[in-house]
């Protein structure tokens, strides 16, 4: 760019030498002239300046400006007055602003308006190994304690609500009933057809090798009422139902509701909790009998449709392929993910913090610890189960 002649080379302003310089009004006093320009782009003094000058000196206790020649300033400036304020800190010295313009005077004392707290700036230095592992060792300990004492005040709870002692509305399990049972129908269906219309597509697939289509009745009808359909309603209710427990709980802890409740003397696990988690655990068993029947209905779609399988052979195939063993298995699994999802929703609800973004996390960790919770139950049923030669 500097061979073209229309836009010559931009150049540094170079550093004046008169645009520092010192005088002695009093034995104890230094007082600083600043002269012409101090704007960013322009070669300036450096603070060193100055304090080398207080250095050499020896006998300054106060430190002054003169500014009457002062053209122009901007941020440049300001960064070099903060550094001699600094300095005259350490050096208990007296930073006098009499002489600056207003406007410096005004930006030095907001700048200097409150010191910066020991410790509040983070540092980029990485803590040692142990010292995470003990903290997050720690915290899972905490969390577990958590859990624990959670897991027996709802316990409590529930044994006061069998004996007629639990406090709350039967107006809000009504609605809890509703918004875990007829309103979740939909999406229920949904996920159920079409996981039943998976299996019988996968089946289908292999089974169509050996010229067997007709045992896709036994494969979808004996995974949904065994296992999948206990396991797709788990996991359509841990993200609908069981997080709408974390955002609603969680959103009455940042309100404090939850302790004006405790202030008035009512049992949130009581009022709050126990309705919550007595209509989920009756509408899960259900919701998989419908989930299973949904589908089933999936299986059939494909079986009739694609097949070449007659309905009623469907039909009594499905019906020689099940039994009362599938049938209770899958309703057991239904009540314990019933269970499950209402504790972990209501759990990471109470816990939530007092910020709005704390609502959030408390809703995410509700869904993630209930998915988690519904599969390592489903292993430890099926193991079960297979032990047991059910």
């Amino acid at each position: 760019m500097a061979d073209n002649p229309e836009i010559p080379a931009a150049k540094e302003t170079p550093a004046r030498p008169d645009m520092i310089d010192s005088d002695r009004p009093a034995k104890e006093i230094l007082r600083i002239k600043i002269t012409g320009i101090w704007k960013i782009g322009t070669k300036l003094p450096s603070a060193s300046q100055v304090q080398n000058k207080i250095e050499t000196v020896g006998t300054i206790r106060r430190v002054g400006f003169y500014t009457v020649n002062l053209t122009d300033w901007d941020s440049s400036l300001l960064t070099f007055l903060l550094k001699i304020n600094d300095y005259c800190d350490r050096n208990n010295l007296a930073f006098e602003k009499d002489g600056l313009p207003q406007g410096v005077q005004r930006l030095i004392a907001l700048a200097t308006a409150v010191p910066e707290r020991k410790g509040a700036r983070k540092t980029s230095a990485r803590e040692p190994f142990f010292s995470r592992v003990g903290e997050s060792a720690l915290g899972y300990y905490q969390s577990v304690q958590e859990t624990l004492a959670f897991i027996g005040e709802a316990f409590i709870a529930f044994l006061r609500f069998l004996t007629g002692k639990a406090s709350f509305r039967a107006s809000d399990f009504g609605l809890f009933i509703q918004q875990c049972g007829a309103n979740a129908l939909g999406i229920v269906s949904l996920i159920s057809f079409l996981v039943g219309l998976i299996l019988a597509f996968v089946g289908a697939v292999q089974l169509a090798m050996f010229g067997a289509q007709i045992f896709v009745a036994d494969l979808v009808g004996i995974a949904m009422l065994r296992v999948m359909g206990a396991i797709m309603a788990g996991i359509v209710m841990a993200g609908r139902t069981g997080a709408a427990f974390a955002a609603q709980l969680g959103t009455m802890q940042v309100n404090e509701e939850i302790d004006a409740l405790k202030t008035m003397g009512v049992s949130p696990m009581e009022f709050l909790v126990l309705p919550r988690m007595l209509a989920l655990v009756v509408m899960m068993p259900l919701l998989c009998i419908y989930a299973d029947l949904m589908g089933i209905l999936g299986g059939l779609v494909v079986g009739v449709g694609m097949l070449d399988i007659s309905f009623k052979q469907y039909v009594v195939q499905t019906q020689g392929a099940l039994n009362l063993n599938h049938f209770f298995i899958g309703l057991f699994q239904a009540g314990v993910f019933g269970v499950l999802v209402a504790l972990a929703g209501c759990l990471r609800g109470m816990q939530c913090g007092r910020s709005a973004s704390a609502v959030g996390d408390a809703t995410t960790s509700a869904v993630v610890t209930s998915i988690v919770a519904i599969i390592v139950a489903t292993a430890i049923v099926t193991v079960a189960c297979n032990v047991l030669g059910i």
